[in-house]
């Protein structure tokens, strides 16, 4: 632009004064350059540059995974808005002395920061930006009109936490180097890398830089008077695009975003963080890139204080099942438990669990002695779980269904004083307890007390006191999977499971005409939940036979039939709703265990009367059963459910590696504090300390969080998104994909009732696998297919798409991913052959069938 300033200039001044063209002609003209270009650009010097880019860009991340306010579309939209930005002279000054100070322009210094803000904000230390370059270096074009410029794909390494002068000198190494081979055009290192393509974004890069190093031009045309107007424009070809250049000992510029992307107060937020970053860069070069903290002091305050603010009194005192006594007074005649066509009272489940804790007393048991219990559904197991907290003990779930071998391990680890047994789990437990390891390892049978037989059945029926029981004792062990394929048993104390009721009994008003829905394995916490929600309340649980459990419509049907009123149940066992009848009676449905898929809400409320509920709840067992909830709206028509705040005297911090707070919108992990955080995981101890840490933002040195490994961000209103695993992502072809989002489109089709996605495979072989409940169809495979690709970047539409009966679920009601089936050939996309027309048609595919080596 320049050069037509200063010719514009020059010829309109002398054109004005009458007198004739002063400028030289051209020695060389645009067609000119090009056809040397492509001469000189040839043999070895070709090679050169090609080699260049193809080992600099090798095993290039696809996708600069930016925090969104909105999933991206399937195909690239160009809708875009720009923000100012201003760097004052002060700070600007300082960037030039630094820049000074490592042989480095302006631009390098301002790339530094800007690729360290976006490693940040994405978790990514692969950093690709676009950034255009001038090429006008020879000197025979530099007063020559025409597009010369060119776009570099640098490539920035910001692994291992870089301290600032370590990330300047990588950013000056690799502009340089760019630069150095900057006359290959842009569209041919693309050629050369054959990077993976999609619709939905541009290849190798999203985020451009954009540094206007040029002269200085204005117009100076005699007699008129002329203003730089802004353009007002709306597009943006790229995610972000950072403009800058300097004016009046300023810099200035804006930048552009994606709309479709992007909302104005996220981009705002990003302007800060990158003036927050450049005035540390200013200052102290030797910190670490994430040292630097980011967010302004209310944005840190909001994040760590005002979204945390769930301060809520509860009986700190008391055990769990001092609250039920305490509702024992008040409804003894309540009904307490349904199961089938019996019915038990407060006072009669009171007396029979004072009975049984007793003998358990009498048996040696007192506070933080284990004690197992295995047995089917029953008004027992309730009586026995009462029991042994009555007696002081901390109970053990061992579910009945689980393989021996998992049970064997459960005894072997925790070696339990007593176990509580119906029949089945008599027999069970007698054939594990016999097993030569478990005899060798463990020495002495593990006493059996079979409930039914050994209930005592005389007086007296008055609460047993234990004074040495404190709210800080065990309530219960449950285990959990572990990563080295050994399970984990979690140690939760009565103080948790105590603010966790209190706290659910006054957000969804349970009283005695609630009734709640017992339909979680005992060795799942959402059992507890259940059990006490109902048992604390005065309302009364109704248990769920095992057949019904495990059939979503008679499990429907069953609430129908019952008036429940509350529920807790995984989204996986209600995804065949499409069939379910409208419910009569308002219910409270809390969905946790997974993803909560959007269509899942879409589809439920309408099944649902006037006064339900649909709460999408999340908590790992680590944190005592729940930690965040979130409440559907009345017609939920939205593409995120959030997990939601965190729940009453509970806090949650989304931390970088550095264990510092991400920005709001940013991808970090969760981690959970407050009461409720267990104490961790038996006969564990290093596992204990590497998941279960000081809390430093509470200003308390005995506070505690929990470390959950799973990812998450915030939402602009403080919602949380529930991202999935820190250590299990699924990358594929280079993408990082979100499995829920492609089961939630498939649940959306017709034809489809229940959707599961996996990825199966390693390394370049990595493909998607669905898996789908629906009706046979001969076009089924290719219909969903087509109907993914419809909604979907290819790159998350399944190679292949399997039809199953049933989904194959755990004994907790989720879906049991171990045992999805391969897919056979039939499972992948078919198209009919279709002929060649006409000549031209007929020539291309012959040549492809020979390149090929295909018969057609």
């Amino acid at each position: 632009m320049a050069v037509l300033y200063r010719e514009l200039n020059v010829l309109y001044s002398t054109y004005c004064r009458g007198e004739s063209d002063p400028l030289p002609p051209l020695s060389i003209q645009y067609p000119d350059y090009a056809a040397w270009q492509r001469q000189w650009l040839s043999g070895d010097r070709l090679e050169t540059h090609t080699s260049y880019w193809r080992t600099t860009l090798a095993g290039a991340p696809v996708l600069l995974s930016l925090p969104t306010d909105r999933p991206r579309p399937p195909q690239q939209s160009y809708a875009g808005d720009h923000l100012p930005i201003r760097l004052d002279s002060q700070l600007t000054q300082m960037l030039k002395q630094l820049s000074q100070e490592h042989g480095m322009t302006l631009y390098m210094t301002i790339l530094a920061a800007w690729s360290s803000i976006l490693s940040r904000l994405s978790g990514q230390d692969d950093i690709i930006i676009g950034s255009p370059t001038a090429n006008r270096n020879h000197h025979q074009i530099e007063s020559l009109i025409g597009f010369f410029v060119n776009t570099l794909a640098l490539r920035i390494d910001l692994s291992c936490d870089p301290t600032m002068n370590q990330l300047l000198h990588r950013v000056r190494s690799s502009t340089l180097d760019a630069q150095a081979h900057e006359d290959l055009p842009f569209e041919q290192v693309v050629d050369i890398v054959q990077p993976t393509r999609s619709l939905s974004h541009s290849p190798l890069f999203q985020v451009m830089f954009v540094w206007e190093n040029n002269e200085t031009s204005e117009w100076q045309l005699p007699a008129i008077e002329s203003m730089e107007v802004d353009p007002s424009y709306s597009i943006s070809k790229f995610d972000l695009t950072l403009q800058l250049y300097e004016s009046d000992d300023e810099i200035v510029g804006s930048l552009e975003y994606s709309t479709v992307l992007f909302d104005r107060q996220t981009v705002e937020r990003h302007i800060g963080y990158l003036h927050t970053m450049l005035q540390a860069m200013a200052v102290n070069q030797e910190q670490t890139i994430s040292n630097v903290y980011l967010l302004a002091p209310e944005e840190r305050d909001l994040l760590l204080r005002t979204w945390n603010e769930t301060q809520q009194d509860y009986p700190t005192h008391l055990c769990i099942h001092h609250l039920f006594e305490q509702q024992v007074d008040r409804t003894p005649q309540a009904t307490a438990l349904v199961f089938m066509d019996q019915s038990l009272s407060y006072c009669e489940l009171n007396e029979r669990a004072n009975r049984l804790a007793r003998h358990l007393v009498g048996l040696g048991v007192q506070p933080d002695t284990f004690v197992a219990i295995c047995m089917e559904r029953s008004f027992a197991m309730i009586v026995g779980v009462l029991a042994i907290l009555k007696a002081g003990g901390a109970y053990i779930p061992l579910d009945p269904t689980y393989p021996r071998e998992r049970l064997i391990s459960f005894l072997e680890d925790a070696r339990p004083r007593i176990a509580l047994v119906d029949n089945v789990g008599c027999t069970i437990l007698r054939e594990a307890t016999l097993n030569q390891s478990f005899q060798k390892d463990h020495g002495d049978d593990v006493p059996i007390v079979l409930i039914d037989t050994n209930e005592p059945k005389s007086p007296p029926h008055t609460n047993p006191e234990v004074p040495e029981l404190t709210s800080r004792h065990l309530a219960y062990v449950m285990y959990t999977s572990g990563s080295t394929g050994r399970p984990k048993g979690v140690m939760v104390e009565h103080q948790g499971v105590v603010n966790h009721i209190v706290c659910r009994l006054e957000e969804y008003g349970l009283d005695n005409s609630c009734r709640v829905l017992q339909f979680t394995s005992l060795s799942f916490d959402v059992s507890v939940l259940e059990i006490f929600s109902a048992l604390c309340s005065g309302g009364s649980l109704s248990l769920l036979q095992d057949d019904i459990r495990r059939d979503s419509t008679q499990l429907w049907n069953f609430l129908h039939q019952h008036s429940i009123t509350h529920a807790s149940l995984t989204p996986a066992i209600l995804q065949s709703y499409k069939d379910f009848p409208r419910l009569r009676t308002p219910l409270r449905l809390t969905l946790a265990g997974e993803a909560l898929p959007p269509s899942l809400i879409c589809g439920l409320q309408p099944l649902l009367p006037k006064g339900s509920l649909i709460v999408n709840e999340y908590g790992p067992t680590e944190a005592t059963i729940i930690a965040t909830t979130w409440k559907s709206t009345a017609v939920f028509n939205g593409h995120i459910v959030p997990i939601g705040r965190p729940i009453a005297n509970k806090t949650i911090y989304i931390l970088d590696k550095q264990g510092q707070p991400v920005p709001s919108g940013a991808v970090g992990e969760l981690y959970i504090g407050g009461v409720g955080v267990a104490r961790g995981y038996l006969n564990r101890p290093e596992l204990t300390s590497g998941a279960f840490l000081s809390d430093p933002f509470t200003g308390d040195q005995d506070a505690r969080m929990y470390k959950t490994g799973d990812l998450a961000r915030y939402l602009p209103n403080g919602n949380i998104v529930f991202l999935g695993r820190n250590d299990h992502q699924v990358k594929v072809r280079g993408f990082r994909i979100e499995l829920g989002e492609i089961e939630a489109r498939l649940v959306e089709h017709t034809l489809v009732d229940k959707a599961a996605v996996i990825a199966m495979g390693e390394g370049s072989d990595k493909r998607l696998v669905a898996y789908v409940v629906a009706k046979p169809n001969d076009q089924l495979v290719n219909s969903l297919r087509t109907y993914l690709s419809s909604g979907l970047p290819d790159y998350m539409v399944p190679a292949a798409i399997v039809r199953l009966d049933a989904l194959p679920l755990t004994s907790n009601g989720k879906l049991d991913r171990k045992e999805l089936p391969a897919p056979d050939n039939a499972s992948f996309a078919r198209q009919e052959y279709e002929e060649p027309r006409g000549e031209i048609e007929i020539g291309i595919a012959s040549m492809w069938a020979e390149l090929l080596h295909l018969d057609r």
